[in-house]
C-alpha cells in the first residue's frame, strides 16, 4: 500500500485518494467563489500552495497542516510539529540506536521546515524533507510518543492505600537469603515498592554492615550531611528531633534539600524498652482525596512554593540547608502526582507568596493535614530487629510513637534514579 501526498503549487500535478481510487490532476488558481467553497470543505484552513489531503493506512489517517502533521490512530487525534518530526528522526544518521542518543544537531534544523512529501509504507509514515532526507516513523512509535498519548498515560502505576487497603493486600515480605541471591525476588520487591511506596526485607542480620549490603542490592547509597550509613540512638548527638525519645508526627525527610532524598531505609538493630512503633501514611492517597473533594485546594498546593530549612551549629556539625518547592508536585502534561514535600518541623518562614494567597494556603494545607491524620489512614508497624523497611520518601510519610529504653536504629538514603532504573531493567513501569 503506497499513498503519496505532494507539496502542491499552482499548475503542478497532484495525486489524491478519492473513494478508494487514486486520482491525478493539476492544481489551478481558483476564483474567489471557488476558493470560498473549497475552504468551506477543508478544515483547518490553509494558505494556497498546499493541498490538504486525507490518507488512510490500516487504522490511521493523516492530514498535512500548515505547521504540523495531524494523525488519527487508535482512536486518538495527534498533532506533530514538523521541527519535532525532523528532530526525532530515528534513521542511522540522525540517531545512534546503539547508544540511544541523538546524532542530529537540533540547532541545524530550519524552524520553518516542512516535508516536501509524505507517504505510508508498511505501517510506517515516510517523510521526505526539502534537502532530500527521508525519515520513517512507525505508527505505534508516534502514538506512544505523542503529547496526546502521554497525556492519557500513567507514568507510574500505583495502588493508593489506607491501613485497611494495605493490610487486606496481604503483601508477603521478602526474605534476606533469597533476596540477596535471586533476581526474581528482587523484581518482586521492586514491584511492591513501586505499587505501594513501601517494601520490607525480613531476617536481615542485625548489623550496620548487613543493612548496607541489603540496601546496595537495591540502589546506590546517597551520602548526605548525616553520612553514608548512619546509626543512632536517642542521645541528641545531632540537632534533630529524630535523635530523641519523643514521638514524631508524619513527615517526609530532607524537604530542605532542593531534591529531597528518594528512598529512606530503616533497620532497628535493638530496642530494650517499650513503644517506638513506626507510623506510615500514603501521602498520595490523602492528596487524591483532597483532589476529589477540593480540586482548587489541591491545585494551590501544587502551585505555591514553600521554603524548608535545616540549621545546625554544634561543635561537630555546621549546616544550613535550604530547599524550595510546593507541597504537592505533579507532571504538567497529565497532572499525575509524583512527590509530596510535607514536614511541619522543617518548614521555614512563609515569605514566598503574596498576602492574598497566604490564608488560602493555610486552608488548603489544613485540609490536607486533616486527611493525613485520619486514623484509618495510619499504618503502624513495629520494626523488630531483622526487619528492614524501604520507604518512598517522595510519597509515603513516616513518623513514630514515643518510646522508652535504649533503641538503636541504622539506615541510609538511596538515590531514587537508580531504584527506578533497576525496576525498568526488569521490565517494570517506573
Amino acid at each position: 500500500m503506497f499513498y503519496e501526498i505532494n507539496d502542491l503549487s499552482v499548475g503542478k500535478r497532484f495525486t489524491r485518494l478519492n473513494s478508494g481510487c487514486l486520482e491525478t490532476g493539476r492544481l489551478f488558481s481558483p476564483s474567489l467563489r471557488q476558493a470560498q467553497l473549497l475552504s468551506a470543505r477543508t478544515e483547518p484552513r490553509m494558505s494556497w500552495g498546499y493541498m490538504l489531503q486525507l490518507r488512510s493506512a490500516a487504522s490511521a489517517t493523516f492530514r498535512l497542516l500548515e505547521d504540523s502533521l495531524e494523525v488519527s490512530h487508535g482512536g486518538t487525534l495527534m498533532r506533530f510539529n514538523y521541527v519535532w518530526l525532523r528532530d526525532h528522526c530515528r534513521s542511522a544518521s540522525s540517531y545512534n540506536s546503539s547508544t540511544h542518543q541523538r546524532s542530529l544537531d537540533t540547532g541545524s534544523i530550519e524552524l520553518t521546515v516542512r516535508p516536501e512529501s509524505s507517504a505510508v509504507e508498511d505501517d510506517q509514515l515516510v517523510l521526505t524533507w526539502p534537502d532530500g532526507y527521508v525519515s520513517k516513523y512507525s505508527l505505534s512509535w508516534l502514538a506512544k510518543n505523542s503529547y496526546e498519548g502521554r497525556k492519557k498515560a500513567t507514568e507510574q502505576p500505583r495502588v493508593l492505600w489506607n491501613a485497611n487497603i494495605y493490610q487486606n493486600a496481604s503483601i508477603s515480605s521478602i526474605k534476606w537469603d533469597t533476596f540477596m541471591s535471586c533476581d526474581n525476588e528482587l523484581k518482586k520487591f521492586l514491584q511492591n515498592y513501586l505499587l505501594y511506596g513501601i517494601a520490607f526485607v525480613d531476617d536481615v542480620p542485625t548489623t550496620v554492615e548487613a543493612t548496607e549490603e541489603v540496601t546496595q542490592r537495591v540502589s546506590l547509597i546517597r551520602e548526605t550531611t548525616y553520612g553514608r550509613m548512619w546509626s543512632f540512638t536517642s542521645d541528641f548527638s545531632r540537632d534533630d528531633t529524630a535523635y530523641s525519645q519523643l514521638a514524631l508526627d508524619r513527615h517526609t525527610d530532607t524537604t530542605y534539600f532542593q531534591e529531597p532524598c528518594g528512598i529512606q531505609v530503616f533497620h532497628c538493630l535493638r530496642h530494650e524498652g517499650t513503644g517506638g512503633r513506626t507510623l506510615l501514611v500514603d501521602g498520595f492517597y490523602a492528596a487524591e482525596k483532597l483532589s476529589q473533594r477540593s480540586p482548587e485546594k489541591f491545585e494551590l498546593l501544587c502551585r505555591v512554593p514553600i521554603r524548608h530549612e535545616y540549621i545546625e551549629n554544634t561543635d561537630n556539625h555546621r549546616n544550613h540547608m535550604m530547599g524550595v518547592g510546593p507541597v504537592l508536585n505533579v507532571y504538567s502534561w497529565n497532572n499525575e502526582l509524583y512527590m509530596i514535600r510535607y514536614n511541619n518541623y522543617d518548614r521555614s518562614v512563609i515569605n514566598t507568596i503574596p498576602h492574598d494567597t497566604v490564608q488560602k494556603w493555610y486552608i488548603a494545607h489544613r485540609e490536607l493535614t486533616t486527611e493525613l491524620r485520619r486514623p484509618e489512614n495510619e499504618l503502624w508497624v513495629k520494626l523488630s530487629p531483622g526487619k528492614v523497611i524501604f520507604i518512598d520518601n517522595w510519597r509515603v510519610l513516616h513518623g513514630r510513637e514515643s518510646f522508652t529504653g535504649l533503641r538503636q536504629l541504622c539506615g541510609c538514603y538511596l538515590t531514587r534514579d537508580d531504584v527506578l532504573s533497576a525496576a525498568r531493567c526488569f521490565g517494570l513501569q517506573a
